[in-house]
């Protein structure tokens, strides 16, 4: 399983330089700095960095990006492990893993509200899903909601049969009806019901409001915060006007992450829909009232019950507030 997962990791990182962009350079010669950034290919995952190429902010700050695609946040932090990023961008469901040790989070993003139980037409209830077979993307937002959704309707995965599959798969599987359900997320929902409109939703992120905020956030290699603190600095102050910027003028947003993704805009104005922006004031507020270290040890609590953490983790052994609060100018 582990040689797979390295496997996948190799052909995603090699897929996602083929198809890289740059942000321009920025200074000359040794004033450059050189960034690696993977991102996912919708609103949440692409916005920022839409913004910091179409509004010169890579230029700005000197540094020279390479960003490259990828399916999901797991995939994200193994290249960060291996050197082969230095930042990449994680959804709720992959929080564990910095949570973990495995990064550090640099910034906080969205409030993501994209993740559905998805299942065939006539299904009415969790419960009619026991037995059933459903796809989801393991150690994701997906799996995120879908583990959340089987406890409140008191079944646990060994109730049901979990066939792991990367999004691609789960899109191409469900459409031709080979699973029955999935732990899923919006905009590739989207294109499913294209081909089956009468698909059900059985639970959503807002179901859990109450007791969990399901946070998006950008990455770093552990070595990039602990030995280049130049490189971190200037990369959070590219977030941190992008985000300044998004909040202010999201349909510019929406436009850049359009263009940057080849989508029609309206289409990512719609996938928008699906997060709660969070602006920088809401943002630096937050990290210093303890706001954002309630909801990763929300998140954290889960992951314990969830079988991804041992024990409770301390939020400032791996989010990097102080750094992002100190980058204010």
């Amino acid at each position: 399983m582990r040689k797979t997962f390295i496997a996948a990791a190799a052909i995603v990182v090699a897929l996602g330089a083929a198809a890289c962009s740059s942000g321009g350079s920025g200074g000359s010669g040794g004033d450059t700095t050189h960034v690696n950034f993977g991102y996912i290919g919708d609103f949440n995952g692409a916005s920022l960095l839409a913004v910091a190429g179409d509004q010169g902010l890579w230029k700005k700050h000197g540094i020279d990006v390479k960003t490259s695609v990828f399916t999901n946040g797991p995939l994200q932090i193994q290249a960060l492990g291996t050197g082969d990023l230095d930042f990449g961008y994680i959804g709720p469901g992959a929080m564990w893993l910095p949570a973990s040790g495995k990064a550090k989070v640099v910034a906080l993003n969205t409030l993501g509200n994209a993740d559905r139980v998805i299942a065939q037409a006539g299904t009415s209830t969790m419960a009619d899903l026991k037995g059933k077979t459903i796809g989801v993307p393991e150690g994701t937002s997906g799996d995120m909601i879908l583990t959340l959704a089987l406890k409140k309707a008191g079944l646990t995965k060994n109730d049901v049969k979990i066939v792991p599959m990367d999004a691609a798969t789960i899109v191409s599987a469900f459409t031709s009806k080979q699973i029955d359900a999935a732990g899923f997320w919006y905009p590739a929902i989207a294109t499913i019901k294209k081909t089956l409109p009468d698909l059900v939703e059985l639970a959503k992120n807002e179901d859990f409001a109450d007791t969990l905020s399901f946070p998006t956030a950008f990455v770093a290699g552990n070595d990039v915060v602990a030995k280049d603190k130049g490189k971190t600095e200037k990369v959070i102050a590219v977030l941190r006007e992008a985000i300044k910027y998004r909040a202010e003028h999201l349909d510019e947003a929406i436009a850049s992450t359009a263009k940057m993704l080849n989508l029609p805009a309206e289409q990512v104005k719609a996938d928008a829909a699906n997060s709660k922006l969070l602006s920088l004031t809401d943002l630096d507020g937050y990290t210093k009232d303890g706001t954002i270290d309630k909801w990763l040890t929300g998140m954290n609590d889960y992951f314990v019950g969830a079988g991804k953490l041992t024990a409770a983790v301390d939020p400032k052994t791996y989010y990097t507030g102080d750094l992002f609060t100190g980058a204010a100018k």
